[in-house]
């Protein structure tokens, strides 16, 4: 029996973890699927983000093959971090994305189309400082497919900042990568209980067939 099912009873006893239900306009925002995590060396390596990585790329096929829109984000820093404040000090390893560094770049696997959106951020929220709500305004976006790297990081941060502007978040489990198992699942267990629904890479396809339908 899994140990965390009376942990999930007594939250829903609680009143956590109700479902929310996808919009009728929704878009895949695809968090910080770079290099830095995918390339052996990289202080942001771990072999979890290659297994989330080709959910990724199952996931991207599929939206633009339902013409349903496709928004990347990536991480830049100028010189010496000055622009990621706090964050920059606070971990060093966001070195590895100064301008200029390859680690920055996406994968070749999973590249943006040239009418895709993309998003440079130097915060965790993919929300934080940017432009994305009005982007997603001006497209009549009501929903958000979240994937990308990491779960406890930039994936929750966007998350709840999705959540807190009006967007439905649903994070999908597959696509998204840790440097662990631990802060992978506790974090998408607490998503699911208070600001997301956690789908699986099938429950998300199913999502866009449907809309596509």
């Amino acid at each position: 029996m899994d140990s965390s099912q009376p942990l999930h009873a007594d939250y829903q006893r609680a009143g956590f973890g109700a479902s929310l239900p996808i919009g009728k306009t929704p878009a895949l925002l695809v968090v910080d699927v770079v290099q830095a995590y995918l390339v052996e060396g990289s202080p942001l390596y771990a072999p979890p983000f290659e297994v989330a990585l080709r959910s990724n790329e199952r996931l991207v096929a599929a939206a633009r093959a339902r013409g349903i829109p496709v928004i990347f984000t990536g991480v830049r820093y100028g010189a010496h971090g000055l622009d990621g404040g706090l964050f920059f000090r606070k971990v060093p390893a966001l070195a590895c994305f100064l301008e200029g560094s390859e680690l920055g770049k996406f994968p070749p696997s999973l590249q943006p189309e040239p009418q895709e959106v993309v998003v440079i951020k130097q915060y965790a929220s993919s929300f934080f400082g940017t432009s994305l709500v009005a982007t997603l305004n001006s497209m009549g976006i009501d929903s958000l497919l979240i994937t990308g790297f990491s779960t406890s990081g930039c994936v929750r941060a966007t998350a709840l900042d999705a959540l807190q502007h009006g967007f439905t978040p649903f994070v999908v489990s597959d696509a998204c990568g840790d440097r662990s198992a631990a802060p992978h699942d506790s974090n998408l267990f607490d998503l699911q209980a208070k600001y997301a629904d956690v789908i699986s890479e099938a429950q998300a396809i199913a999502h866009l067939d449907a809309l596509a339908g």
